[in-house]
C-alpha cells in the first residue's frame, strides 16, 4: 500500500495507509510531549494500531529536530557568531558534543572587555565544534550509503576474515612451538585447564571497567551520541515486532535502527554460549576481553609467570575491524536481533559489542525493559540518556517490572552450598592465592556464616536435615538485618566479588573438582560430592526433562555465589527503600532471605532525570495513579510535566457489550469474597450462568477465575453436581495449563475445536476455555473474532492482603505518600489497582481489531461501584450496562450476539 502523508496542524505524519482519526490524534499529542520535554503517559487499546503511531509520531519528531538543528547549525557557521545568551531552545544548537561551551555565566563587576573576549571564544569553540560534528556526520553518512550499495565492503570483510586467521593460525603455531622446547619452564603443576580457576592479585582500588569500554586504542570506534530515540518493551517477540513495524512504516528505509540484546540473545562463541547461564555467560564473556587486556598491557614483557593468563584464550569474534563493519551494516539497513545474529556469524564478529558501537549513530535504538531500567546494564551496554527520549511500550506492569528486577531471593540451601564450595575452593588454592585474596575469601566465608545464623541455622550442619526452632516470617530493615548479622561494609563485599569474579571461578570449581583433584584427595571430596547432590535432590531429573522453557533455558544453574552477591548488591540500598524479609520454614533449606525493594522510584528518578522526553504507553494503563504516584511523583516528577492521553477504541461502540451483573439466576447476590467464594451455592450460581452464557454466544468463551486453586475447586464442584456435563454439552471444554510449554498445545486445540463448530453448526456451537486472572492465558494471548467472543470474569481478584510483602508496601505508602482528601489511603488503593489491573489485562484479550466485536461479563456486584467503574479502560466504561438481575443481562447478551453474528 502506498505511504500517505498525513498534516496534523502545521505537522506532516508520514504514514503507511490513511490512519484513523485516534491515531492521528495520538500522534499529534505525543509530537507535542516530545517537543515540550515531558512525560506522557500513552493509553491505546489493542488493535489500533499504537506501534504504528508510535513510530510515525516520534519519528517525525526526531526529522523535525534534526532539521531544525541543521538549519540553526548552518545559521551559526555562515555568520560565525551564536545565540549565547537569548535563544529560545538551546537543545537545537547545542549537542552532546558542545555541552556547556556556550552561555557560561561571567562573575559579577567583570570588566566588559573580558567579558566580550570570553563571549567571542565560546562563539569561536562553539563554531570549531560544529564544524568537526558536521565533518562526522557527513563522513558517516557517506560511509553508510556507500555501504547501502555494497560497494566493496563484503570483500574487504571477508579479506579481513581471512587474514585474521591466518595470523590466529600462526600465534598459535609459534606459541607451541615456545610451550614445547627445551627452554621452556614449568610452573607448579596443576591439572590440565585448572589454572584460570585460581583468582588473580586483586587491587581493591583498581578502576578497570573492562565489561563498560572499549581499549584505548579503540578511539576510532567512538562517536558522539546524536539525539535518538530508545524504545523498548517486555520480551524479544514484543522487539521483533515493533522493528517489523518499522520496515513496513515509511520511515523503514531511512532510519538507522539498531537492536540490543543480552550476550545470551546475541553471543555467536558457542563454547560460551553452552555455558547456559545468564551469568555465568556474562562472566566468561568479560573474563575473555580482560585476558585480552592483560595480554597487551604485558606484550612487551614475556614472561614465564604470564603464561597462566595465555591459558584464558581472548574471544575471537571481539575483533575491532569486523565489528566495525558489522555497526555500519547494522546502521545501514533495519534489522532485527535474528538478521543481527546471523550477520554476527557471517563477518566471524560479535554482534553484542557490534550492535553497542552503533549506538552513537543510531536514530532508533530497540532494547528490552532491563537493559534500560538497570544503571549498571545500562552503564555496561554504552546506553546514554542524556537529552535523549525514551519510549517505554506495554508498560503496564512497569512497577512491578522495576521492584521484581531490583528484588533478590536467596535460599538456606543456597547459603549453606556456596558456604561449602568456598571452603573447598579455599582448602584447594590458599597457598597459590595472595593475602589479600585469602582475607577477603575468609571475611565471605563468615558473611555466609551469619546469614545461616540470622535464618536460625548451623553451617556445618547439613540444611535439608536441619529442623528451625522458630519458624514464620519476619521483616527487617536493611540496616536492622546487617546490624543482626554483624556486617559492617556490605558495599566492600559487593566490590571484591564482582572484580575478583570469585562466583565464577567457584563455578568453575565446582563443576572440575570431580577430575581435578588426585586419587589421594578423592574421599575427601567424594563427601562434598554428596553433600552437593543432596541440596539439588531433584537436578538429574530436571536437566534430562525441562518441565518448560524456563527450566529448558537455565540447564546450568549458575554459582549460588552469583545469586547472592546480587543480594549483597541489593543490600547497598538505601536504608528506607527496601526491606530484608526473613521466612523460616520447616528446614533451613526451605527458609530464605529476600530482599524487596519498597520504592522503585529511585532506579527510575535517573531515567527520568537526564531524558528530554518520557513516554509510557500501553494497551491498558487505567488506572494511572500508581504511574503517577509510586513512579512519577516519588522519583521528583512535577505534576504539571505529566501529561496523560487515552484514546478510544477503532471499533463501532455498539461492538462491544459490557455489563456488570449483580445478583444470579436464583436471586443470589454475586460477591466473590474470599470468606463466600467457596460456599457451594455461590459454585452453583457461576455455572448456572455459564450455562446460559454458552446457550447464547457463538464460538469461543473464555472464563477468568481468581486464582488456580479457585477455579480447581470450582471444577471439582461441578464435576461432583454434574454442571460440568451441562456445560460441556454446549461448549467443549478446556482448561489453562500450569506448565508454560503446553500453553499453545491447549490454545490449538481450542482454536480448530471453535472452528470445526463453526462448520459442522451441531449441538456443541464452540468452546469454553476456563483461565486464571494473572496466569498464561491473561497476557499477551489473542482471542480475536470467534477465538472470545465473550469474556467473563468471576469475582475480583485482589490480591492476598496477608501477604507479608504487600503489607509492608501498603505501610510504606502510606507513611510515605499523601492522602488525597475523599480518596482511600495509599495503601488501600494499591490493593484496589493491583486488581483493576489484572482484570482490565484480562477482558482486553477480546477486541483485537476494528472489526472485531464481543460481549463482556463482570460476574460481582462490586463492580456495580462508581470508584470501580472509574478504573476500568475509557473505552470500556463508556458502554457498561450494571444489570441488577440476570433475566435482563442474559436477555442482552442474546440480543447483541443475534444482531453481530446476522450482520458479519
Amino acid at each position: 500500500m502506498a505511504n500517505e502523508t498525513q498534516k496534523v496542524g502545521a505537522i506532516h505524519f508520514p504514514f503507511p495507509f490513511t490512519p484513523y482519526s485516534i491515531q492521528e490524534d495520538f500522534m499529534a499529542e505525543l509530537y507535542r510531549v516530545l517537543e515540550a520535554g515531558k512525560i506522557g503517559i500513552f493509553e491505546s487499546p489493542t488493535g489500533t494500531g499504537k506501534s504504528l503511531s508510535l513510530i510515525c509520531g516520534a519519528l517525525s519528531w526526531l526529522r523535525d529536530f534534526e532539521q531544525k538543528k541543521r538549519e540553526e547549525e548552518a545559521r551559526l557557521l555562515e555568520t560565525g557568531t551564536g545565540p549565547l545568551h537569548d535563544e529560545k531552545d538551546e537543545s537545537l544548537c547545542l549537542s552532546s558534543s558542545c555541552e556547556g561551551a556556550a552561555g557560561t555565566p561571567r562573575p559579577a563587576g567583570e570588566p566588559a572587555w573580558v567579558t566580550q573576549f570570553v563571549q567571542k571564544k565560546e562563539e569561536r569553540d562553539l563554531v570549531d565544534r560544529l564544524k568537526a560534528e558536521q565533518a562526522r556526520r557527513k563522513q558517516r553518512e557517506e560511509r553508510l550509503q556507500q555501504l547501502q550499495h555494497r560497494v566493496q565492503l563484503k570483500y574487504a570483510a571477508k579479506r579481513l576474515r581471512q587474514e585474521e586467521e591466518e595470523r590466529e593460525n600462526l600465534l598459535r603455531l609459534s606459541r607451541e612451538m615456545l610451550e614445547t622446547g627445551p627452554e621452556a619452564e614449568r610452573l607448579e603443576q596443576l591439572e590440565s585447564g585448572e589454572e584460570e580457576l585460581v583468582l588473580a592479585e586483586y587491587e581493591s582500588d583498581e578502576e578497570k571497567k573492562v565489561a563498560s569500554r572499549v581499549d584505548e586504542d579503540e578511539d576510532d570506534l567512538e562517536e558522539e551520541h546524536i539525539t535518538k530515540i530508545y524504545y523498548c518493551s517486555r520480551t524479544h517477540s514484543q522487539l521483533a515486532q515493533f522493528v517489523h513495524e518499522v520496515k513496513k512504516s515509511p520511515f523503514g528505509k531511512d532510519v538507522r535502527l539498531v537492536s540490543l540484546g543480552s550476550r545470551q540473545n546475541l553471543c555467536v562463541n558457542e563454547d560460551v554460549k553452552s555455558l547456559g547461564s545468564v551469568q555465568l555467560i556474562n562472566d566468561r564473556c568479560v573474563d575473555m576481553q580482560r585476558s585480552r587486556h592483560e595480554k597487551k598491557k604485558g606484550a612487551e614483557e614475556e614472561k614465564p609467570k604470564r603464561r597462566r593468563q595465555e591459558k584464558q584464550a581472548a574471544c575471537p569474534f571481539y575483533n575491532h575491524e569486523q565489528m566495525g563493519l558489522l555497526r555500519d551494516e547494522a546502521l545501514a539497513e533495519v534489522k532485527d536481533m535474528e538478521q543481527l545474529l546471523a550477520l554476527g556469524k557471517e563477518a566471524r564478529a560479535c554482534p553484542y559489542y557490534g550492535s553497542r558501537l552503533a549506538i552513537p549513530a543510531a536514530q532508533l535504538v530497540v532494547l528490552p525493559y532491563q537493559m534500560l531500567l538497570h544503571a549498571a546494564t545500562r552503564q555496561a551496554a554504552g546506553i546514554r540518556l542524556q537529552d535523549q527520549v525514551v519510549i517505554i511500550d506495554e508498560a503496564h506492569n512497569l512497577i512491578d517490572t522495576i521492584t521484581g528486577m531490583h528484588s533478590v531471593e536467596v535460599s538456606g540451601s543456597q547459603l549453606c552450598q556456596a558456604h561449602s564450595q568456598l571452603l573447598q575452593y579455599v582448602e584447594r588454592y590458599g597457598k597459590r592465592l595472595k593475602a589479600k585474596n585469602l582475607m577477603y575469601l575468609k571475611q565471605i566465608l563468615y558473611l555466609l556464616e551469619k546469614f545461616v545464623a540470622v535464618l536460625g541455622g548451623n553451617i556445618k550442619q547439613n540444611p535439608n536435615t536441619q529442623s528451625l526452632s522458630q519458624t514464620g516470617t519476619e521483616l527487617k530493615t536493611i540496616n536492622d538485618f546487617l546490624f543482626q548479622s554483624q556486617i559492617d561494609n556490605i558495599n566492600l563485599f559487593k566490590r571484591y566479588c564482582e572484580k575478583s569474579m570469585i562466583s565464577r571461578k567457584l563455578f568453575g570449581f565446582t563443576e572440575r573438582y570431580g577430575a581435578v583433584f588426585s586419587s589421594r584427595e578423592q574421599p575427601k571430596l567424594a563427601g562434598f560430592q554428596q553433600f552437593l547432590q543432596s541440596l539439588q535432590p531433584r537436578t538429574t531429573e530436571a536437566l534430562a526433562a525441562p518441565a518448560d522453557e524456563s527450566q529448558a533455558s537455565t540447564l546450568r544453574p549458575a554459582s549460588p555465589l552469583m545469586h547472592i552477591q546480587g543480594f549483597l548488591a541489593a543490600l547497598t540500598t538505601a536504608n528506607q527503600d527496601g526491606r530484608v524479609i526473613l521466612s523460616r520454614q520447616g528446614s533451613l533449606s526451605q527458609s530464605t532471605l529476600k530482599f524487596l525493594l519498597l520504592n522503585p522510584a529511585v532506579h527510575f528518578a535517573q531515567v527520568v532525570k537526564e531524558c528530554r522526553a518520557v513516554v509510557i504507553a500501553g494497551g491498558t494503563m487505567q488506572p494511572v495513579s500508581d504511574f503517577r504516584q509510586q513512579l512519577l511523583a516519588c522519583a521528583g516528577v512535577e505534576a504539571e510535566r505529566v501529561v496523560e492521553f487515552s484514546c478510544g477504541h477503532v471499533i463501532p461502540p455498539d461492538n462491544i457489550l459490557p455489563l456488570v451483573i449483580c445478583s444470579g439466576i436464583s436471586n443470589q447476590p454475586l460477591e466473590f469474597t474470599f470468606q463466600k467464594r467457596e460456599l457451594p451455592q455461590m459454585m452453583d450460581e457461576v455455572g448456572r450462568i455459564l450455562c446460559n452464557l454458552c446457550g447464547v454466544v457463538p464460538g469461543g468463551v473464555v472464563c477468568f477465575f481468581p486464582s488456580y486453586e479457585y477455579l480447581r475447586q470450582v471444577h471439582a464442584h461441578w464435576e461432583k453436581g454434574g454442571l460440568l456435563g451441562r456445560l460441556a454439552a454446549r461448549k467443549k471444554i478446556f482448561q489453562e495449563p500450569k506448565s508454560a510449554h503446553q500453553v499453545e498445545q491447549v490454545l490449538l486445540a481450542y482454536s480448530r475445536c471453535i472452528q470445526a463448530c463453526g462448520q459442522e453448526r451441531g449441538q456443541v456451537t464452540g468452546a469454553l476455555l476456563l483461565s486464571v486472572v494473572g496466569g498464561k492465558m491473561s497476557e499477551g494471548i489473542n482471542f480475536s473474532d470467534n477465538l472470545g467472543r465473550c469474556v467473563v470474569m468471576v469475582g475480583m481478584p485482589f490480591p492476598n492482603i496477608r501477604s507479608a510483602e504487600l503489607q509492608e508496601k501498603m505501610a510504606y505508602l502510606d507513611q510515605t505518600l499523601p492522602r488525597a482528601p475523599g480518596q482511600a489511603p495509599p495503601g488501600k488503593a494499591l490493593v484496589e489497582n493491583l486488581c483493576m489491573k489484572a482484570v482490565n489485562q484480562s477482558i482486553g484479550r477480546a477486541i483485537r481489531h476494528q472489526k472485531d466485536f464481543a460481549s463482556v461479563v463482570l460476574l460481582d456486584q462490586r463492580y456495580a461501584r462508581p470508584p470501580v467503574l472509574a478504573k476500568l479502560p475509557a473505552w470500556i466504561r463508556a458502554r457498561v450496562e450494571v444489570k441488577a438481575t440476570f433475566g435482563p443481562a442474559i436477555a442482552a447478551v442474546q440480543k447483541f450476539h443475534r444482531e453481530k453474528s446476522a450482520s458479519s
